[in-house]
């Protein structure tokens, strides 16, 4: 097309735009919906997603619940075309009624949202309704088809194959630092002079990453430590005055904070591959890197002998309780209950070891007594752990721990 037929075009889009933006403001936010399920029109299609989710941005917390009660309930499956159409996939199977069965048993919602993701921006939009959903389930479990929904769409729009892993350092747009101190959920961010110290030294690196629809919102970053040898406390890795050391001179890389961004994507799992594919990164970068460890909270650690917890245990030393809670401490599923030890188990990494007086901050304190624990990624062993763990529910930890932990049954 010339120059003078796409200006031509382009002009005509936006007049175009905005007659059916003014046409849609006399109607309701559901027929506004029902109208883009309907719409067979791109341009139609993307001023009715616009205008829906403008007006969901607008809306106070009573507003948002009848949007997602509408979603919910007004845009669900019908039983009973769900039944005929199986039973006449049943009786003839073939293409045409396999559609039909398929069909079925989408909720129009499912359509609604991919209609809406039509125009830039809508993902992050998205996350965030998401985020505003989970937010109200408690109070509203009829609420929650809508979520499998979301989660459903968003396994695939942020599947590993669209994720993009991108280095984040000091030389990073000030948008992107800034959410870094914003999302660090494990070890706050207290000034940019803190930033500074972990992401501008030699021996420091820093990696996230990013869907190509919200290329400037990291979905999870982790903070790695590059060390000689394995660190025991946090506050070691973070002093104001600790000595640097070149990348090439170190063995050990520490991964000591991993934070999840999007409160809408809660559910979905990206630390797996962060962990893996920055261990290839690493290992490629600096083959002088021999191990690579956590230094990671036990967030469960008080909360589960407050609750659940053996009384007998808890005079324990420390150090001995922590190993025992970590190979010991169970859900009724029979999987560990520290949500940390279930992600680096899940993983294929092992309990390594033990430190107390590890992470001596408030939180540190009031979630464990200030002990934390190395979980160790033998890059010869992931797999055969994760299967077993996965499999067996089994636990694997060195025989310190393991000791550790069988000390504190000798001594209750």
């Amino acid at each position: 097309m010339s120059y003078f037929g796409e200006l031509i075009s382009t002009v005509f889009e936006r007049r175009y735009r905005k007659a059916l933006s003014d046409e849609v403001d006399g109607r309701t936010t559901s027929d506004l919906c029902e109208a883009l399920l309907s719409s067979h029109g791109e341009v139609s299609g993307g001023t009715l997603a616009r205008n829906i989710l403008d007006r969901y941005a607008g809306m106070d917390a009573e507003e948002k619940t009848a949007f997602f009660e509408f979603m919910t309930h007004e845009l669900e499956i019908d039983p009973d075309v769900v039944l005929t159409t199986l039973q006449a996939y049943r009786d003839n199977p073939g293409k045409a009624s396999y559609r039909a069965f398929a069909a079925a048993c989408e909720p129009r919602r499912q359509e609604l949202a991919r209609r809406l993701n039509q125009v830039p921006g809508a993902t992050g939009q998205l996350v965030s309704m998401r985020k505003d959903l989970l937010g109200k389930m408690k109070e509203r479990p009829d609420l929650e088809p809508l979520d499998v929904d979301f989660k459903h769409l968003f396994s695939s729009w942020f599947n590993r194959g669209f994720l993009v892993l991108r280095p984040i350092n000091w030389e990073s747009p000030a948008d992107i630092l800034e959410k870094i101190i914003a999302y660090e959920a494990v070890h706050a961010i207290d000034s940019w002079d803190d930033l500074r110290r972990r992401l501008k030294p030699g021996d420091r690196r820093c990696f996230g990453f990013f869907h190509p629809a919200m290329a400037d919102e990291p979905l999870i970053f982790v903070e790695v430590a590059l060390t000689q040898g394995i660190p025991t406390s946090v506050q070691g890795l973070l002093a104001d005055d600790r000595r640097a050391i070149e990348a090439e001179e170190a063995d050990t890389a520490v991964f000591y904070s991993i934070s999840n961004c999007q409160a809408g994507l809660a559910g979905m799992s990206f630390g797996n591959s962060l962990i893996k594919q920055v261990v290839s990164d690493l290992s490629k970068d600096l083959p002088g890197l021999e191990t690579f460890v956590t230094l990671s909270p036990i967030p469960g650690l008080n909360r589960w002998l407050d609750g659940t917890g053996p009384e007998a245990l808890k005079s324990a030393d420390d150090q001995a309780l922590a190993a025992h809670y970590l190979l010991e401490a169970k859900r009724s599923d029979g999987m560990p209950y520290d949500p940390v030890a279930r992600f680096h188990l899940g993983n294929g990494a092992l309990v390594h070891a033990v430190h107390t007086d590890a992470d001596v901050s408030e939180n540190g304190r009031r979630q464990s007594n200030g002990t934390m624990v190395n979980y160790l990624y033998d890059l010869t062993q992931i797999s055969q752990n994760h299967e077993r763990f996965v499999g067996e529910k089994t636990v694997v930890a060195s025989d310190a721990v393991k000791a550790l932990s069988a000390s504190v049954l000798q001594n209750a």
